[in-house]
């Protein structure tokens, strides 16, 4: 410990007996170095928080999904410091004044976009930051780099849209072209082989739909074939006319019972004639009915005097009639469409036998005709949904700019720092002239100790002798120490100038 003590002391005695040169060392490195400080040209920064919002209006319905939005948001991100974008920012800013060539433009452009930090936040928010030589320079960039972004961006959709559409109107166009074509070319092949292929579709198609209409012909003409014969029984089993008693004089009545069976029988006629069968229970009772009363106008004596009987036609035959005649004729009429589909199947077939090369190629013609009918409306389909996702992006503004914090105007330069630069070349002069006085004081052979002079030489030192000065030497030695004293606080004071300096010009720049 105590030889670390008298190291320490060496040393400081060395610095001290050099002191002059240590503060011109000092004084010539601070100089320099606040130089240099004072060369660095002042950056402001200014920074704007945005956040991109997209429109989410018939999102659903015109196919803009969340995908696509992010999308959006991501290549707003990317062509914000697009060169095109920078270079609408110089223009629009004093950067663009003195801006003669392309290549000073391209020069500008690089260095703004080394100046330029966008980053990513969450929730679509972006931190622009732009360092500049002035504030309000700084300021105006951010500014209209927003303005441009914004811009590019609307633009940006309509364009894509309207590159869309036209590629969209080329090819619907191509397709009209080639389905015209297709068309004219299946009405001159139907128009040559109209004897081949009668009616519409292939002879596969209608050979299938005329089968199709004979088997549900088949099941109406049993069903009427079946109703027919059960009308025939009906017909057999009820009379053609009515014994109705007559009595002479001219005043001859029927009995209430041979009244109420004629209207039995009636009412009988009328049930088979809505098509009900023997067995069924209203036929049953009606006919226990009629033998009843049949019995009864038997027994009853006629009113009136004289008497005798006539016959009258049964209204029930005559409908019975008139429904089975109804009957026949849609029975004759299935029968002959049965008949007319069978000759066609006959034709048909025959015709596919003879001509199979025909009906492919008429299958050919109507599977391209449809490919291109389909791709036509598909087509048409895409482009009116691309126009109207246009009209939505566009005058809806799909992508807004919401400004959360507009562009700062700072009066203090992000950098440099200058205050702790000064601060930093004082310390480094003193240590410097500090540092150099130690060097030469340790490259002198002299002993500042008696005790390093013993160590250095071997031989035991018996004692040493203070310096002695004189009245004079003290005088001049104060008066030398002064000198020291006011050049070294001379130094502080010049650093402290530099600070007030500073903030002074941050003042009027403010």
């Amino acid at each position: 410990m105590t030889g670390l003590y008298d190291e320490i002391r060496i040393a400081i005695h060395s610095v001290w007996n050099r002191r002059w040169l240590a503060l011109a060392i000092a004084w010539g490195f601070c100089l320099l170095g606040w130089l240099g400080v004072a060369m660095i040209p002042n950056s402001y920064e200014s920074e704007a928080r945005v956040q991109v919002q997209t429109q989410e209006f018939l999102s659903n319905k015109v196919g803009i999904s969340a995908n696509d939005r992010a999308r959006n948001i991501q290549q707003l991100e990317q062509t914000l410091t697009s060169s095109t974008n920078l270079e609408k920012v110089i223009r629009g800013t004093e950067l663009g004044q003195t801006v003669v060539s392309d290549r000073e433009m391209a020069g500008k452009v690089e260095g703004l976009r080394a100046k330029i930090e966008v980053k990513s936040e969450q929730d679509n928010f972006f931190a622009i930051t732009v360092k500049q030589s002035s504030p309000k320079l700084a300021r105006d960039v951010v500014q209209k780099l927003i303005d441009v972004a914004e811009e590019d961006s609307i633009a940006g959709d309509r364009k894509e849209t309207g590159q869309t559409l036209r590629f969209l109107e080329k090819q619907i166009q191509d397709r009209q072209v080639a389905l015209q074509e297709a068309e004219a070319k299946r009405v001159e092949f139907e128009t040559k082989n109209l004897g081949l292929l009668p009616g519409i579709g292939s002879v596969s198609q209608r050979l299938a739909s005329a089968r199709a209409e004979i088997t549900q012909i088949d099941s109406q003409l049993v069903q009427a074939r079946s109703a027919l014969a059960a009308l025939n029984s009906q017909l057999a089993g009820t009379p053609q006319s009515l014994s109705t008693p007559s009595f002479g004089g001219g005043g001859a009545s029927a009995s209430p019972s041979q009244v109420a069976l004629s209207q039995a029988l009636a009412d009988l006629g009328a049930m088979r004639a809505r098509g009900l069968t023997d067995n069924h229970p209203d036929v049953i009772a009606q006919k226990n009915q009629v033998a009843n009363l049949r019995a009864q106008a038997k027994a009853s004596p006629s009113t009136g005097g004289g008497s005798g009987s006539f016959s009258t036609p049964n209204p029930a035959y005559s409908s019975l009639q008139s429904l089975r005649a109804e009957r026949q004729a849609s029975a004759t009429a299935l029968a002959s469409r049965k008949a007319a589909l069978e000759g066609e199947i006959s034709q048909l077939t025959s015709q596919q036998t003879a001509e199979p090369g025909v009906a492919a190629e008429m299958t050919r013609i109507n599977r391209d005709y449809d490919v291109l009918k389909k791709q036509y409306d598909d087509l048409v389909a895409e482009r009116n949904n691309v126009a109207l996702r246009g009209d939505v992006e566009t005058q809806t503004d799909a992508v807004q700019f919401r400004v959360i914090n507009r562009p700062t105007l700072s009066s203090v330069p992000a950098a440099p720092n200058r205050p702790l630069l000064l601060a930093m070349v004082l310390f480094a002069g003193i240590g410097a002239g500090a540092g150099a006085a130690f060097a030469l004081g340790h490259l002198q052979t002299s002993f500042p100790t008696a005790a390093k002079l013993e160590r250095a030489s071997g031989l035991p030192v018996i004692g040493s002798i203070s310096q002695m000065l004189s009245s004079e030497a003290r005088e001049e030695r104060r008066r030398k120490l002064k000198l020291f004293y006011t050049g070294s606080f001379a130094l502080v004071g010049v650093f402290a100038l530099l600070l007030v300096a500073e903030f002074v010009q941050r003042g009027i720049t403010a």
